[in-house]
């Protein structure tokens, strides 16, 4: 049907809706076709939507519903190579030119002779990109990682054989496909792996992260399962909010079997067999029935990845018997790179390399922190007509420069300990690039003077301003005036304010009012709801050299301002969570 509607080689194939068996069946059609598949996030804007469509050069976008085809009519006439439009969720509510119902498609097919279908798929080569996973810059654009057939065929085999997975002819192997398609995470367990494997896959429903992921785990009752952070985040929370509610004996035994399970899981992870009584009594009484209230009774690997998880939520599950286990990778690494293993796990590290992956600790300084530098056949063909960037990315000598800081513990487990480049993950898995959202902050509010987006490994967003104010001529130390332009812009608001501090004090209604239209306007235009300003505070000083926020090329020192700063950061989280 592909090749019927005119996709030309290496021209994208844009996917955009919920998981499904239609998004798995357009993914590898495009592929097969000789095409490019490429994922897109039902969370893009239109503007988004277009520059991934454009930079592959589409000529075919397959959406979900009326809702995702109408980011993509906004935007068709700025795309020259597409040639058709397919919608698979539900019917159609309108007819267009070259817009096709999923079924309208699949018809397409039945005049394109099949020796036509296997020339094409005969010339493919391992080393041609197949796949382009788009992955969020530091700054600006994001970037076509091109994923060639090898990448994806090497990778699913050797990550699961790595973590175990046994071939559908031995034992059926069951997941449920929810996180995103457009992730390589989603794509390698869900497509790639499963295919590899014979694994059955589950759709759960589209607003599974809403809340209704659990009663799909009870359904299928998965053998294996990825979660993000805020997923398992989110089931902790649900459990311990059902637990607050429950009898007092009842709290007193959960109590009881957490400590057992925590003790015997912490023993084994440090290689001590033996099982005692009392954990097996707590299994029996407790383990067992919370592991088959969420829809984890048969599920040996658990899985979290895509952004750091915090030990407090490692330790609940252990506690409980369900040790979470981390793996790392990237996009430009088709996914994995470390994984950990139930019978070789530690906790807050991401596990060991997968059989035929390297690790490279590039500089690494007195305590063996350096960056995380990857080689081997997962590693990625480079950023979709990005030269300069994919050289920026894999040094002379083929390493991947994750752009992560880590060591390596003296039994060979990986530990990340920090990020070079800037990029905010937050709690949901989603890379927020902080720059371009405090420059629009600081365009649309004129009276900041710095502004520093927070948020990495938390639910939400929130923002740390500063006004712009005198600085002292000697010591360069920032005063309390307003600057006169600033002092202007207050007066023009109905402000008597000349100060910091009075704005500060008063919670100046004018000003605070201002700043909140001002981020609202920015939030508008944002790429995703997960990209979005919730909560912001003023400062009293501004940033500075002297008060060490700033470096000397005036580059903002996030590690720096995040320590100064990290009551008012808690408290941005702390009002959430009561």
């Amino acid at each position: 049907s592909c090749l019927q509607l005119g996709l030309e080689r290496f021209h994208g194939v844009c996917i955009l809706g919920f998981n499904s068996a239609e998004w798995f069946i357009a993914d590898i059609g495009a592929i097969l076709a000789g095409g490019f598949a490429v994922g897109i996030y039902t969370t893009n804007s239109p503007e988004a939507c277009h520059y991934v469509a454009e930079n592959c050069s589409a000529n075919v976008v397959v959406v979900e519903n009326h809702k995702q085809l109408q980011k993509i009519l906004e935007i068709q006439h700025k795309l020259p190579h597409l040639k058709a439009i397919i919608q698979y969720g539900e019917e159609l509510k309108e007819k267009r030119p070259n817009l096709y119902s999923w079924s309208e498609f699949m018809d397409l097919g039945k005049d394109v002779p099949d020796a036509q279908l296997r020339e094409i798929i005969e010339s493919q080569k391992p080393n041609q990109c197949c796949t382009l996973i788009y992955t969020s810059g530091t700054t600006g654009q994001p970037k076509g990682v091109m994923l060639s057939h090898d990448n994806l065929t090497w990778t699913a085999a050797a990550a699961g054989r790595f973590i175990m997975l046994t071939d559908a002819t031995e034992k059926q192997e069951l997941v449920v496909s929810y996180l995103p398609l457009s992730h390589i995470a989603a794509q390698m367990s869900d497509i790639w792996s499963a295919m590899t494997f014979g694994v059955q896959v589950f759709f759960a429903q589209p607003d599974a992260l809403k809340g209704t992921l659990v009663d799909t785990l009870r359904e299928v009752r998965p053998t294996a399962f990825l979660g993000v952070p805020r997923v398992w985040e989110k089931m902790e929370e649900k459990m311990k909010s059902i637990g607050a509610k429950s009898s007092a004996l009842r709290r007193k035994v959960a109590s009881w079997a957490k400590g057992v399970g925590l003790q015997t899981n912490l023993k084994r992870m440090n290689r001590y067999s033996e099982v005692p009584v009392n954990f097996r009594l707590a299994r029996h009484l407790v383990y067992k029935k919370v592991r088959k209230a969420i829809g984890l009774d048969r599920c040996t690997k658990c899985y979290t990845g895509a952004a750091p998880i915090t030990r407090e939520t490692l330790e609940f599950f252990l506690s409980l018997n369900i040790p979470v286990l981390e793996l790392y990778g990237m996009s430009e690494s088709s996914g994995p790179h470390t994984i950990s293993l139930p019978h070789a796990f530690k906790l807050t590290s991401c596990g060991k390399e997968v059989t035929g992956c390297r690790t490279l600790i590039h500089k690494p300084d007195g305590d063996g922190n350096g960056e995380i530098c990857f080689s081997g056949r997962h590693i990625f063909m480079g950023y979709l007509n990005m030269e300069e960037k994919t050289k920026e990315a894999i040094d002379e000598d083929g390493w991947l420069h994750s752009g992560d800081l880590g060591k390596h513990d003296k039994d060979g487990f990986l530990y990340i300990t920090g990020r070079i480049k800037e990029l905010i993950i937050t709690a949901g898995g989603e890379n927020v690039p902080p720059v371009p959202i405090e420059d629009a902050v600081k365009d649309a509010v004129p009276i900041i003077s710095n502004a520093m987006l927070v948020g990495d490994k938390a639910k939400f967003l929130a923002m740390l301003l500063t006004l712009k104010c005198n600085t002292d001529t000697e010591t360069g130390e920032p005063g309390d005036e307003l600057t006169p332009e600033a002092v202007e812009y207050c007066q023009k608001l109905g402000s008597k304010a000349t100060k910091v501090s009075e704005i500060i004090s008063s919670k100046d209604k004018a000003i605070y009012a201002a700043i909140q239209k001002g981020i609202s306007a920015v939030n508008e235009g944002a790429v995703s709801n997960a990209q979005k300003v919730q909560k912001w505070v003023l400062l009293e000083k501004d940033f500075s050299l002297f008060g060490g926020e700033l470096g000397p090329t005036m580059k903002l020192k996030r590690s720096v301002v995040a320590q100064k700063y990290k009551d008012q950061i808690a408290q941005f989280y702390a009002d959430a969570d009561t």
